[in-house]
């Protein structure tokens, strides 16, 4: 796992990269308990199990929205900025590697034809206007 912290704010977690070869059968929970995603991982083998349960309601208030991108299939390069808009880190993700969002900004480069990823984030939705702004000279 690698933890991608700011370097215009000192102690500022911004992004984690967690690659599939790092993953154990033992569970990591890689987002610590305070931030908005929750994201954990572990390899399980065949006849593994756990308890059946259900999530209880609870009233949770967001102020920011975090995202995560898992490649499926194919190559990304993610590129990761810094609180002050500036490239902190860029790393190329494979089949299985994930990439989260907590602060700072984010792009990503497809790098082969046919690429899958799924994309979580926290919600709920409020559009384009309220929810984002661009990074500015930062356009595809």
């Amino acid at each position: 796992m690698n933890k991608i912290y700011s370097k215009a704010m000192d102690g500022v977690l911004l992004h984690i990269i967690n690659k599939l070869k790092d993953i154990s059968e033992t569970r990591v929970d890689i987002c610590s308990d305070e931030q908005y995603l929750q994201v954990a991982c572990f390899k399980m083998n065949e006849g593994k199990t756990f308890k059946a349960h259900k999530h209880i309601e609870n009233i949770r208030e967001t102020t920011i929205t975090q995202e995560s991108w898992i490649v499926i299939k194919g190559k990304v390069k993610a590129i990761l900025y810094d609180l002050d808009d500036s490239i902190v880190h860029e790393e190329v993700l494979e089949a299985g590697d994930c990439s989260i969002t907590f602060l700072g900004g984010h792009n990503y480069e497809c790098l082969e034809d046919n690429t899958i990823v799924y994309e979580y984030k926290t919600g709920p939705y409020f559009g384009q206007e309220k929810d984002k702004v661009f990074i500015e000279g930062k356009d595809a």
